[in-house]
Order: structure tokens, then sequence, then C-alpha cells
């Protein structure tokens, strides 16, 4: 592979090559390399199927690429396998990305980052594909990437969808990232054939297998397979060839696919041992400038020995060392002292919250009962405020959050998260229907005060999270309420910190 240059997603250094793959060839200077780009990573989430646990759905969602696109597979875990049965839709041609992508690949990926090919997905005029598959994986998550031809070995980086998890998904499911390596977009753009970076309208008559034949052999060629892997690429040439042939000859269809299929896997074969060979050269390459460098560092120690003989220049060095160490000393004094006075800050700006965050408990307490928790300022208001049985604002409430808006509106940046709560009384359905009600009721008089819509929620949560046992009329009198969750940052409880009770 002709110069592909790696950035490593752990310390972001750059070295030549996928695969330790070199960056040029030596023996043709006016070769124009063919990749030029950094590859990237990507992460999805991985699923542990259940060994032989039977049939479970998943989504396949569309990426920002083609964020149309929707669809799902089916996973059955067998004896020995697991059978995939992907459909989706609103897929539009491969070819949007550049003439150098003509098809879609569906994609298995460990949490190691493993990728299996499973096989190509074949769009239809409306846009749909369906195919069946199997993987010896049991924890994988699927891609779709759109690729030069099917038979590839390694996904591209132009992820058009991707699985997403169903509540109902069958199986361990691990909260895991699984990483996978991608060849970047713009991969298969060869700078000697600017006419693959262009979209292209593909002939219906023309078999799309021989579409991606033609660019398999040519990425093929331009990566050197016709010197690393000549017999490889030579079959590779012949299938193309054969399938050409038939194509003009007006031969059956099978016929021109089964050859252009052939061409495509024979030119696979033929990138994978250039590769390999490559790889080789590189390593070769690298030792030898390694025992170049050892001869340049031996040289440079016998170079240090003749300058220790000279005393003057060590004498001259030692004072040099000795002003950089006090220089470093001073430096490090002033980093401790930047660094204690960020402390400083940061502790004083926690204490100005904690106050701030009493002082507002304060106040809410004085208009309703209010205590501190983790989610934040909880105000309660209770049952009495409201109809029996109802959810209508009595005048009490109504004064009572005049006060509390009014507080609010003097902390900008408060978030508040309305949650109404009943008893057990009644069905589930009467009292999750009060219960948003009341909460609904709640948010629109404090909206209605001027309090910022967006800054307030509202959520009912029928009688699933009592406070007191529903065994006594006090115990539910108690459960019947409406808690608002006050929280921001301002009061050093964060926003995203602040979510709804499951």
């Amino acid at each position: 592979m002709k110069s592909l240059c790696f950035a490593s997603a752990a310390t972001g250094l750059l070295a030549c090559g996928l695969m330790a793959v070199p960056c040029a060839r030596a023996q043709d200077s006016n070769v124009v390399p063919l990749y030029q780009v950094t590859p990237v990573y990507r992460s999805t989430v991985a699923v542990n199927y259940t060994h032989r646990s039977g049939s479970t759905p998943i989504n396949i969602i569309g990426t920002p690429l083609l964020p149309q696109v929707k669809g799902g597979a089916e996973i059955n875990s067998k004896k020995g396998s697991i059978e995939i049965n992907a459909r989706l839709q609103n897929l539009a041609p491969a070819t949007q990305f550049g003439s150098g992508y003509l098809t879609y690949v569906l994609w298995a990926i460990t949490p190691e980052g493993r990728a299996n090919n499973l096989g190509e997905l074949l769009v239809s005029d409306d846009g749909k594909s369906n195919l069946t598959t199997s993987t010896s994986f049991q924890s994988f998550g699927l891609i779709v990437t759109a690729e030069p031809f099917y038979s590839v070995s390694r996904p591209s980086d132009v992820v058009v969808a991707e699985n997403q998890v169903r509540r109902d998904t069958i199986g361990t499911i691990e909260q895991i990232q699984a990483k996978y390596e991608l060849l970047p977009r713009g991969q298969y753009v060869v700078a000697t054939d600017s006419a693959m970076a262009i979209p292209v309208v593909l002939n219906p008559k023309v078999p799309l297998e021989l579409y991606e034949a033609r660019n398999a052999v040519r990425i093929a060629r331009l990566q050197g397979a016709d010197h690393y892997a000549p017999d490889s690429f030579q079959k590779a040439r012949q299938a193309l060839q054969q399938a050409e042939g038939s194509y003009a000859a007006k031969q059956n269809k099978k016929m021109v696919i089964q050859s252009a299929r052939q061409a495509a896997e024979a030119a696979e074969d033929a990138i994978l041992i250039t590769e390999k060979k490559e790889q080789q050269e590189l390593r070769e390459r690298q030792q030898a400038e390694a025992t170049q460098q050892a001869q340049l560092r031996a040289q440079a120690e016998a170079q240090k020995a003749q300058a220790e003989q000279d005393q003057a220049a060590a004498q001259q060095q030692a004072a040099a060392a000795d002003q950089q160490a006090k220089m470093a000393q001073q430096q490090a004094q002033m980093a401790d002292a930047q660094a204690q006075q960020a402390r400083q800050q940061a502790a004083q700006a926690e204490q100005e919250k904690q106050q701030l965050r009493e002082q507002l408990r304060a106040q809410l307490n004085a208009v309703l009962e209010t205590r501190e928790t983790a989610r934040g300022l909880v105000v309660n208001m209770a049952d009495v405020l409201f109809a029996s049985g109802k959810y209508e604002l009595k005048p009490t409430a109504r004064e009572k959050l005049s006060k509390l808006s009014g507080i609010i509106l003097a902390h900008p940046g408060l978030t508040l998260q309305i949650e109404g709560h009943t008893d057990s009384v009644g069905t589930n359905e009467f009292n999750q229907q009060l219960s948003e009600k009341r909460a609904n009721a709640v948010r629109d008089y404090l909206i209605g005060q001027s309090v910022p819509p967006d800054s307030v929620t509202a959520v009912g949560l029928g009688k699933d999270q009592p406070v007191a046992s529903n065994d006594t009329a006090q115990g539910r009198q108690l459960n019947r309420r409406v808690e608002i969750i006050v929280a921001g940052d301002i009061i050093g409880i964060p926003i995203q910190a602040h979510t709804t009770p499951q």
C-alpha cells in the first residue's frame, strides 16, 4: 500500500502505514501515493448474544452520512454460529460518495476491534436491501459502510448505519464501546485518476459486480499488486477480462457476475499480499535505520568522551547546567504558586455555590417545605393545595407558587423539574393521569409567572414512588404530593446530573 499515514488513537503520534505499511516506494519516484489521508477510529455499541438463546431483534439506524436510513436485524443464536437477517430501507446509491464507492457491506465488529465482512447489501430501486448471513462472533456490533467492492477485508470510514439496542433485545447487553479501525474516506480516491473522486450514475444495464471488479483491479494495480503479488493480480486481471468479454458478447448475465466476483476476490487477495510484503520491506528498512542510529550514537559517545577531556568546556557545561537548574526551580515554584491560586479560586467558587444553595433553600423553605438532596433542592407541595382528586390549583397554592416563581426568577440559570405523585387508591391509569395533570398544572402556572418554559419540565410518576405507607390515611396524604426539583450550576448541582428517577 502506498503512503498511508497512520495516527495512533492513544498518543496522537504520526507513524507511516496501516499495520506498518511503508510510506513510499523507493524504486519509482514518479509514482503518486494512493493513500494520502489519516486513518480514523470509531466506536459502536457491542452486544453479547447469549449462546443458543434463540432469536432477538436489534435496530439499525443511519449515521449523519445517511440519516434517513432505518431498519433492523433479527439475530438468531444457533449451535456453532449466529444467524443474522438484516433489512434496511432508504439507502441511497453508494456512488454519491464518489465513484470509488459502488456498494454497501454489512460488518460485524467485536469489542476488540476485529471486523468480519458479513456480505454485500444490494440496494433495490426503492432503496431497500435484505441480507441473510451468519458469523462465528458472539459479541459484536453491526455497521454498514460504503465500499469500492464487496470483498474488502477492512471497513471504510464511510459508515452509513450502525446498530442500536432495543428494549426488547434478548441477551446480555455489554456496556462497552467496540472501537474499530476504519480506512478513511478518500482512501479509494486515486491521485492519478481524478475521475474516481466524482459521483457517478451507474448504468443499470451493466451488472454492479462488473463495476466492483473494475474498481478492485484498479485499486490493486495502483497499490503495486502487479509488482508484489503478480500471480494473484494476473488472476484478477484475467477474471476481469473474461467478465468484460462475456458482457460485450451479451452472454448469460450469471457468467458475467461470476467472473466479476472472481476478479474482485482475487484483487483483494493481491492487495493483502502486497500489504504483507510492503510491511516486510518496512521492517527491513526500520532495522537498517536502527543499525544506522546505533552507529550514530556510538560516534556521538566518542565525541562526548573527547569533549570531556577539555577541562574548560566541562566547567562551562557545569555552569550552564547549574543555571538551567535554577531556572527550572523558579519555574516549578511559579507553577506551584499558580496551582495553589487555582485551588483557592476553585474552593472559593464552591463555597459561594454552597452559600447560594443554602440561601436559596431558606428562601424556598419559607414558602414551601424544601429539603436538599443529591438531585437538587426538592420543594414539596402537599395534596391539600389541590382540590380532592382534582388537578386545579387552590388559591393558596397559586399564592405560594407566585412567591416561588419570584425567587426562581431572581436566580437565572436554575432548572425545575416538576414531579406529580399519588397514593395507591384508584386505578393505575387514574393515578398516572392525575399525577401528570397536577405536575403540568404547576408547570403552566410557573410559566405564566414568566419562568422560562425551556427551564421547566413536568412528569407524572403516579403511585410508583411513595414516601410513606399507603395503609394509613396519614401515609396516603403524604404520598399525594407534587415535588419541584431545583438544580443548576450556579448552586453547584449541574443540570446534566438532574434526572428523573426511574
